[in-house]
C-alpha cells in the first residue's frame, strides 16, 4: 500500500501555500507551468523510451518526471505530471498523443446522441494511475517541504478538444454545437464538470496540497457574453464542489483579460493570469482579496539574461510586494528554453524578493 504523508507542517511552512492564502512570505514563491517537460534532458531521456500516455499511466514514471524539476531547481511547488485530456478516455473518447501533432480524439463528439453516451466514471475507475503517482511523489516531496499541485482541465477546454477532435484555431464545431444544441451543451458541460470536480477531490485525498483548473481555450474562443452564458456556470460548479477538499484552488485561464473579473467570479483562491495584461492591472481587476499567479511571458525565457531580468523585474515591481503573489509564467515553458535560464529565473526571484 502506498502511504499518505501528513501535510499539516507543510501547510504552515510552504511559501507557496502561504501565498495562496495571501499570508506574508519570506520571499515570492515560484513554480512554472510545464516545469517538467521537453526542455529538460532528463525528461527527453524518459520520452525516448516511453510514449506520453505510457508515462502518464505508469505511476512510477509519472512520479519520477514530477520530481525532475524539483531536483534540478529550487522551485516552491511541484505539479503532478499528467495532462488535462486523459479523463476523457474513461468517458468513452479515444485519445491518442501523436508525435509531432499533439493530442487527437479519434471518435469526436458530433451530436447530442454522442453526448448522451458519455460515461461519468469515478476517479478510481478513470485516473487511478495518476492518483497513485501523486501518492508516490508526495512521499518524496513532503519531507522536503515541497507541496504538490493536482490539476484538471476546465469543461470548455475539454469540450473543444472532444468536439474538434484535437486543437483548433476557430473552435467552429464547438461553438456551433454550443449555440444550436443548448440542452446537449448543458448535458456535456455538466458531465465534464462532475468528472473534473470528483477528479480534483480525489487528487487532494491522494495528497495534493493545492488544485489548479486550466481553462486554456475559453478566452481565445469566446467573448464576454458567451463566457458568462455558456462557461461560467459550469466552472463555478467545479470550484463550489472542490471547496470541500480544504486546499487552495487556482483558477487559470488564457486570453481572458477583457473579462478577468468574470473568470474570478467562477471561484478560486488564486487567479492565474497570462501575460496579456500587466500584473498590477490584472490584480486590480480581480480584487486584492484574491491571490494572483503569474505572469511572465514564456517567450522571455528564450532571451538573453539582461532582457529576461528586465521582464522579471517588471512583474515583481507590479506585484509591489503585496502578499499573495505566486510567480509563474503566463503559460507553459517552451521546449527549446535553455535550462540555465530556468535556473537563473528561479534563483533570481528568490534573491530579489527575499
Amino acid at each position: 500500500m502506498i502511504p499518505v504523508i501528513e501535510k499539516t507542517s507543510l501547510e504552515q511552512t510552504s511559501a507557496f501555500l502561504q501565498a495562496c492564502r495571501r499570508e506574508e512570505t519570506a520571499y515570492t514563491p515560484i513554480w512554472l507551468m510545464r516545469q517538467a517537460g521537453r526542455y529538460m534532458p532528463e525528461y527527453r531521456a524518459i520520452r525516448a523510451q516511453y510514449g506520453m500516455l505510457e508515462v502518464m499511466q505508469t505511476p512510477e514514471l509519472a512520479a519520477e518526471v514530477t520530481l525532475q524539476p524539483i531536483n534540478a531547481f529550487d522551485l516552491d511547488a511541484a505539479i503532478i505530471f499528467s495532462d488535462i485530456l486523459p479523463p476523457l478516455i474513461g468517458m468513452g473518447l479515444d485519445l491518442e498523443f501523436v508525435k509531432g501533432e499533439g493530442p487527437l480524439i479519434h471518435n469526436p463528439i458530433a451530436s447530442a446522441a454522442d453526448i448522451a453516451r458519455l460515461r461519468v466514471p469515478s476517479p478510481a475507475e478513470n485516473m487511478q494511475p495518476t492518483l497513485d503517482a501523486i501518492r508516490l511523489a508526495t512521499v518524496e516531496l513532503t519531507p522536503r517541504g515541497i507541496p504538490l499541485i493536482g490539476f484538471c482541465g476546465a469543461p470548455f477546454t475539454l469540450a473543444s478538444y472532444a468536439i474538434e477532435g484535437g486543437g483548433s484555431k476557430t473552435y467552429a464545431k464547438t461553438k456551433a454545437l454550443m449555440y444550436t444544441e443548448t440542452d446537449a451543451w448543458d448535458e456535456l458541460m455538466r458531465k465534464l464538470a462532475a468528472v473534473q470536480a470528483d477528479y480534483l477531490l480525489a487528487q487532494a485525498e491522494a495528497g495534493a496540497s493545492a488544485l489548479q483548473v486550466f481553462d486554456s481555450w475559453a478566452g481565445l474562443a469566446l467573448g464576454l457574453q458567451d463566457y458568462v452564458k455558456y462557461i461560467r456556470p459550469y466552472n463555478k460548479l467545479i470550484f463550489e464542489k472542490v471547496a470541500q477538499a480544504g486546499v487552495p484552488t487556482i483558477n487559470f485561464s488564457t486570453g481572458t483579460a477583457v473579462y478577468l473579473d468574470e473568470v474570478a467570479a467562477c471561484g478560486g483562491d488564486v487567479i492565474g493570469v497570462d501575460w496579456r495584461l500587466p500584473l498590477d492591472m490584472a490584480w486590480a481587476k480581480i480584487g486584492y482579496e484574491r491571490a494572483i499567479q503569474g505572469n511572465l511571458d514564456p517567450v522571455a525565457l528564450l532571451t538573453p539574461w539582461p532582457v529576461l531580468k528586465e521582464k522579471v523585474d517588471d512583474v515583481l515591481r507590479r506585484a509591489n510586494g503585496r502578499a499573495g503573489h505566486i510567480f509563474n509564467l503566463g503559460h507553459g515553458i517552451f521546449p527549446n528554453v535553455p535550462v540555465d535560464n530556468v535556473r537563473r529565473l528561479v534563483d533570481y526571484v528568490h534573491e530579489a524578493t527575499g
